[in-house]
């Protein structure tokens, strides 16, 4: 199937009811790593339903699926994401009823060895007054899915990273089974679990999601920044450079100038950079 643009440029979603529980937030919590120590206590209010459960704010990513462009002809297998943003207006709180929008707002042709990039803009609400919890802007690269005659992209902007050595960095491990975990957030595609298809599109083995290391990052930038105080996060934006399997360690740089701090996450080991251009936006 070839990408019908004007169809998938049309795909829009209104006002469709999504609800989380304390236990969808420990379960996302518990997918990107934390509560490995179970008497942190600095972690445990992240990854136990309690009065008080905090949410890490890329949970956000979780409320809304890739569906919109389920109908479009690309290859699901060889779908992966290019860039995540996130804009937080208030926390997530502790469990919701909301609304989520999405549509896509623009499709960009590569060529056909490098693929189609989708850009999808998403809103969530508070369903009891309507007031905006957050935006998200998602980019995904349909790599089977160029050379359709769509438009070729612009230049795109990345956030530039300080010219000095990093202040601080954290390292993280994922766990060999991280993926299986993860997935149980809502995220089912066969690419992270199913070898066969993996292989298929290109990779030693299942990979893990680009949701999951975003979570990680954000985690790393809540324990070595934030000193685990959810609410500062206003912003978390993010461009995946290359994938992580699980079992990678990822160690996250991290540079602090005032209510802006740059990140980018790499696996020594593999010598790979998987994220760049890490951009967090504290409160001032």
């Amino acid at each position: 199937m070839t990408i019908n643009y004007d169809a998938l440029m049309a795909a829009r979603v209104t006002d469709v009811p999504v609800s989380y529980t304390a236990n969808d937030l420990s379960l996302y919590a518990l997918g990107v790593g934390l509560g490995r120590d179970p008497l942190n206590p600095d972690e445990l209010p992240y990854v136990c339903e309690q009065p008080g459960s905090k949410s890490v704010p890329t949970f956000a990513s979780m409320l809304v699926s890739d569906a919109i462009v389920a109908e479009s002809g690309c290859d699901p297998s060889r779908i992966l994401h290019r860039t995540q943003t996130l804009e937080l207006y208030r926390p997530l709180p502790s469990a919701g009823e909301l609304l989520a929008s999405q549509q896509v707002v623009g499709i960009f042709d590569h060529g056909a060895n490098k693929g189609a990039e989708i850009e999808i803009e998403s809103e969530l609400r508070l369903a009891r007054d309507d007031s905006v919890i957050c935006t998200m802007v998602s980019r995904l690269i349909a790599r089977a899915d160029g050379g359709f005659g769509g438009p070729q992209p612009g230049l795109r902007l990345r956030h530039k990273l300080p010219n000095r050595d990093a202040d601080m960095s954290c390292d993280l491990a994922t766990r060999s089974d991280q993926a299986l975990l993860f997935r149980l957030s809502g995220d089912f595609n066969p690419l992270h679990v199913d070898p066969e298809i993996a292989r298929g599109a290109g990779f030693d083995a299942p990979i893990l999601h680009g949701r999951c290391t975003y979570g990680i990052a954000c985690f790393a930038v809540l324990k070595t920044v934030c000193n685990y105080d959810f609410t500062l996060i206003k912003s978390f934006d993010v461009r995946f450079s290359s994938p992580v399997y699980p079992g990678d360690v990822i160690t996250t740089e991290i540079w602090q100038d005032r209510n802006i701090v740059s990140f980018r996450c790499r696996v020594r080991e593999r010598n790979a950079m998987v994220i760049s251009n890490g951009k967090c936006v504290l409160a001032g």
